[in-house]
């Protein structure tokens, strides 16, 4: 890590689940909320710990496949009523039976589109790299390490308080994360 480059953040580094979900406990109670864990895998009570709200992710998908299911449904009865009305084996010209296989699959292929870009949008992604990545023992995080990380662009972020306040805390070290 070199010196003098702009902070992004501190982060913790523990050896187990407990330690890392109470530490983030501790920092959020304190106040901090750009907060980020990551573990080697899914830790129970970790995003509350954290302070997390609910994503948004699941309403636009609804919304997204509502709204391919309307469109693909408002689409085939614009062209079946209106631009070539043919009358097909005596079905009227607002068949909805006839319309459910094409309404089901733009309902399907807008919730998978908003699905994909709206989590490439939530994770901020493509990002080619990440801070995190320049702390050399992080990568343990996808073994055995569990990191809890304080952004600097945390409106609490003091760095002498931070730090002294980490220490406190039972931990197995602590970085500066350097862009």
């Amino acid at each position: 890590m070199t010196p003098g480059r702009e902070l992004y953040g501190i982060m913790m580094a523990f050896d187990g689940a407990d330690q890392a979900r109470e530490a983030a406990q501790k920092l959020h109670q304190e106040g901090f909320r750009a907060l980020d864990a990551f573990t080697p895998y899914p830790v129970e009570d970790m995003p509350e710990a954290l302070g997390l709200k609910k994503s948004w992710l699941p309403k636009a998908i609804f919304c997204g496949g509502l709204l391919g299911g309307l469109s693909g449904y408002a689409l085939q009865y614009w062209a079946s009523a209106y631009a070539y009305p043919l009358v097909i084996g005596g079905r009227p010209l607002n068949s909805i039976p006839v319309f459910i296989p094409i309404t089901f699959e733009t309902t399907v292929l807008a919730a998978a589109l908003t699905a994909t870009f709206g989590m490439l949008i939530a994770n901020r992604l493509p990002r080619l790299n990440h801070p995190v990545f320049n702390v050399p023992e992080f990568e343990r995080a996808s073994v055995d390490r569990f990191f809890v990380c304080v952004r600097a662009d945390d409106p609490r972020f003091d760095y002498e308080h931070l730090r002294s306040l980490m220490n406190q805390l039972p931990h197995e070290g602590i970085h500066d994360v350097r862009i």
